[in-house]
């Protein structure tokens, strides 16, 4: 959308990307969540020729990687009166696509003040944390950012660390940022679990909105989305 002119901004729906700028180890970017975001975001304006992609806001709730250098953060207070504010100046339904697990909370507050807007965020199962899954997300859309490094950090499921994650953060439980192991990590791997997770929010968003913004043949319109300006996960797994 931020290359349209006005009058060109004709869709009903407003697709904002919601992502992070926060550490992601020794060999992913700071802005993974933002860019797996803004891929699934892409994947559902290749199928639903109502909605629009807004520019991707690459700032949330990141205060548990504090500590980690290039981690910068607004907190839960301010994504939540964000969040709240963009969904207001828009005059029709907004999806709030949600790359990071730390912006489960502010985004649940602000959703029940929005009765027009609706949040989504990917289940992509696996490690919690720049481990496996991530990678393979980040090998499939940019590579080239993605160092040699497949380290290994905090393996342990993400229930047994979250009493020391939630008191110390995770450089509390892994010094060198990772909840998981990216070992094994692939681009093939990572294109599936992009087109499965764009088929569940195609089917999320058509549950909302109904089918009639369907494009025909959607699925095979789909095509990762180049990683967005450089300058960032699942907030229903309490992905960090």
């Amino acid at each position: 959308m931020a290359e349209l002119a006005s009058p060109a901004v004709t869709a009903a729906v407003a697709v904002v990307p919601l992502g992070a700028t926060e550490q992601h180890g020794p060999h992913l970017p700071l802005g993974t969540d933002t860019t797996i975001a803004c891929a699934l975001a892409a994947g559902l304006a290749a199928a639903r020729d109502d909605v629009v992609v807004a520019p991707a806001l690459p700032y949330g709730s990141s205060g548990e990687h504090a500590g980690f250098a290039g981690t910068l953060s607004i907190g839960r207070e301010a994504l939540r009166l964000v969040l709240v504010q963009l969904a207001r100046s828009w005059p029709g339904p907004m999806l709030f696509v949600c790359g990071h697990g730390g912006n489960a909370e502010p985004l649940a507050e602000a959703m029940r003040a929005l009765p027009d807007a609706r949040a989504w965020s990917p289940s992509f199962g696996g490690d919690a944390h720049a481990g496996r899954v991530e990678t393979s997300l980040m090998l499939a859309l940019a590579p080239e950012l993605v160092g040699a490094a497949r380290p290994a950090g905090a393996t342990e499921p993400l229930a047994s660390l979250m009493p020391a994650l939630v008191a110390g953060g995770v450089r509390a439980v892994a010094p060198n940022g990772v909840l998981g192991d990216a070992a094994g990590a692939s681009a093939g791997e990572g294109h599936a679990l992009l087109a499965r997770a764009v088929a569940d929010l195609v089917a999320f968003t058509t549950a909302w909105l109904g089918g009639c913004g369907r494009k025909a043949s959607s699925q095979a319109a789909f095509r990762p989305h180049p990683s967005p300006p450089r300058a960032g996960g699942a907030a229903a797994e309490g992905r960090p």
